[in-house]
């Protein structure tokens, strides 16, 4: 049995729910494959990969001067937000603190009845920000936090996220979101979870899309994300985001215990050394970045809860497999 053959026995017996793989080596396509009657075009919700573009997002912002500094005050960019009285530790949150998620909330489990229900995701993020915890301890956020980080962009770009997106990433990359998705209800909102054919990225009754969630992407689209990163920022010659930006962004800052894995800004550290890093969302989606290996993997997922680890699969079966490509 061949190496490849092995690897997609596995695929299918352990990681059934995986609707599209690609490698790229090089820059170049060593292996595309789609699973579970996907294609291509098939579209699907990444979650928490979302949180990796709002931070390329964020260094594209400050590269063109819209945001000074990722030391700047979070209440900086929200001058009418009334704090609650008492309330000190969210006057000293930084982006930074954001971005590493060490920032402090007032909730134990994240309420997100409460979160769905409000018209203004900002706002409810603003109104968790802070309490008694400290400032520099890392503490992962899924959903409630991240959209502080959409409020700000909104803010210091006068754009939509999407269309502040759209102009300096999306369309240089060809990806193809291009609408606000807002759900009317729940049974809107799990159906776009589970959904192989939609493009968009969620938003709130506000219009303000989403930073921990909500965004759509190819098998493809993902790839090129790494592809990027890979290439330090430059897409067919031209420089999308800093090279600088990603180097700070892709290094360790911070560190779940919980998962024993190190953090950027929205960014997984997988080996700080040498330089390997993953964007990963709910379900098993990830575009993983091998820098000394110049290898870019992209997993895209159909839904489930509790998806078996994508990163084992890829670097103890994928990355074996292609990693000695001649292209």
């Amino acid at each position: 049995m061949t190496l490849k053959t092995q690897m997609e026995k596995i695929i299918n017996r352990s990681y059934n729910n995986i609707g599209g793989i690609i490698v790229l080596k090089n820059g170049k396509t060593v292996y595309e494959k789609y699973f579970n009657e996907c294609t291509a075009a098939s579209s699907f919700h990444v979650f928490s990969v979302t949180k990796s573009i709002i931070s390329i997002l964020i260094g594209i912002a400050i590269d063109k001067g819209n945001i000074k500094s990722i030391n700047q005050r979070v209440l900086d960019f929200f001058p009418d937000y009334i704090i609650k009285r008492g309330e000190k530790t969210i006057q000293s949150v930084t982006i930074k603190d954001l971005l590493t998620m060490t920032a402090p909330y007032k909730y134990k489990s994240e309420p997100y009845t409460e979160y769905f229900a409000s018209d203004n995701w900002v706002k409810s993020a603003l109104d968790l920000l802070g309490g008694k915890g400290k400032i520099g301890e890392f503490r992962y956020t899924p959903l409630i936090g991240p959209d502080i980080l959409s409020g700000i962009l909104v803010t210091a770009t006068g754009q939509s996220v999407l269309d502040f997106a759209t102009k300096y990433l999306f369309s240089p990359l060809e990806i193809s979101a291009k609408n606000n998705v807002v759900f009317q209800n729940k049974e809107e909102q799990f159906a776009f979870y589970e959904a192989k054919s939609v493009s968009g990225w969620a938003a709130d009754r506000t219009g303000v899309n989403t930073a921990g969630w909500g965004l759509t992407l190819t098998p493809v689209e993902m790839v090129k994300i790494g592809q990027l990163y890979l290439d330090g920022g430059i897409w067919k010659g031209k420089q999308i985001v800093s090279t600088k930006w990603i180097d700070e962004s892709t290094k360790e800052h911070s560190r779940s215990n919980q998962w024993k894995l190190s953090y950027g800004y929205l960014w997984w550290i997988i080996d700080d050394k040498k330089h390997v890093y993953a964007a990963m969302g709910d379900g098993g989606n990830v575009i993983y970045v091998n820098e000394k290996k110049k290898m870019v993997v992209s997993i895209a997922s159909l839904f489930m809860p509790r998806a078996k680890d994508r990163i084992k699969l890829i670097q103890e079966y994928i990355v074996p497999v292609f990693e000695n490509c001649v292209q």
